[in-house]
């Protein structure tokens, strides 16, 4: 037997690095492949839609034109997708949408540097649902910010999230910096839609609140990226009494604890000053060096803003109120209520599944 074979090969200590080094790097190179075809695709689709365009003002070309058109460029190159006749009317719109734009820019030459940074798919997607040029531009930098998927893109706008976005009386201007102040009003929205969620019509706050941490996913979805939830009913000690809080987060950009608590009804100026002071006691016991003052969030049913910006006027720390939505029902049918799991079946059930997950791990 050759000895050499049987040998163990020592590496050097630079291997390791060096490899992550290589790994991380054909990385970035297929990323960067895969945006220069993208871009490049952007900007081919582009051309067609304003040489279609061209000719149709120019030379009065028809509907049985272009049907040509899509045959000899699928004949022409086969197996090559993106040439049917639905897409080359795409790409008209396309180009149609941004190439006269209300800027003294007046005609672009190429489409703006937003489209060249999501696929196609999303470019389709913000042209055929959004006519306003604003929106469609704050849609495609979030896809861009966030990664969104088309579906995601899709179910936001459908939620219409830009005009939600930031909507909630508040009083961050007064009680965070400027620069906190306005990526939280950034990060916030009002209303909040649960549509996830099927409470009765006259719910407490307790079943709405277990509704949404039955539905913890979605329920992060619909808050947005960057929130890390902490807990519900988190115990806080103050003096001689304990205090629950609803529901605790930690949000990374804010880089502060994030406190919503919920109410079934209207809001109240009562609900203010009991927020204002679990933050203060939250800053006080929770608060770590370098966080950010935490934050509030009233989550009710119905609100009146004047009252709102009374009751949020003289307090110190960051508080928004805002609306949620969710599919109301008048009452359970019987049947279906009766078939309900109770909470001792629920927790005899966890406790069953802890206990597996133990002897799978043994």
């Amino acid at each position: 037997m050759n000895p050499k074979s049987t040998a163990v090969l020592i590496l050097p200590e630079s291997y390791p690095l060096l490899l992550a080094d290589i790994k991380n790097r054909i990385r970035e190179s297929q990323l960067k492949a895969a945006l220069a075809v993208n871009q490049e695709l952007i900007r081919l689709y582009w051309w067609i839609g304003k040489e279609i365009v061209a000719r149709q003002n120019q030379e009065r070309w028809g509907s049985q034109v272009l049907e040509r058109l899509c045959k000899d460029l699928q004949s022409d190159f086969p197996g090559l997708g993106g040439f049917s006749r639905t897409n080359l009317f795409r790409m008209r719109s396309f180009y149609m949408s941004y190439a006269i734009v209300p800027q003294p820019v007046g005609q672009l030459e190429s489409p703006p540097d937003f489209c060249l940074l999501i696929p196609w798919g999303h470019n389709i997607a913000l042209v055929e649902q959004l006519k306003n040029l604003v929106e469609r531009e704050w849609y495609a930098r979030k896809t861009i910010e966030n990664g969104w998927s088309r579906n995601v893109l899709e179910m936001w706008i459908d939620s219409k999230l830009y005009q939600r976005q930031g909507k909630a009386p508040n009083n961050f201007q007064k009680s965070l910096p400027p620069m906190q102040s306005d990526l939280a009003e950034q990060i916030l929205k009002d209303p909040y839609s649960f549509d996830f969620l099927t409470i009765v019509d006259d719910a407490r706050e307790k079943e709405i609140e277990e509704g949404l941490v039955n539905h913890l996913q979605k329920f992060l979805l619909e808050l947005g990226n960057g929130f890390a939830f902490v807990g519900r009913q988190v115990p806080i000690r103050v003096g001689d009494e304990t205090f629950y809080l609803d529901l605790l987060f930690y949000h990374i950009k804010l880089r502060c604890y994030f406190l919503i608590e919920i109410k079934a009804g209207k809001f109240k100026p009562i609900d203010a000053g009991q927020v204002d002071f679990y933050l203060a006691a939250l800053d006080d016991k929770f608060r770590n060096p370098g966080d950010n003052p935490s934050i509030g969030l009233i989550l009710c049913k119905s609100k009146a803003r004047v009252i709102v910006e009374y009751a949020l006027r003289n307090k110190n720390c960051p508080i928004r109120v805002a609306n949620f939505e969710a599919e109301l029902i008048d009452s359970l049918p019987k049947d279906f209520k009766a078939s309900l799991p109770s909470i001792e079946e629920i927790e005899a059930e966890a406790t069953l599944y802890t206990q597996k997950a133990k002897l799978l791990e043994e």
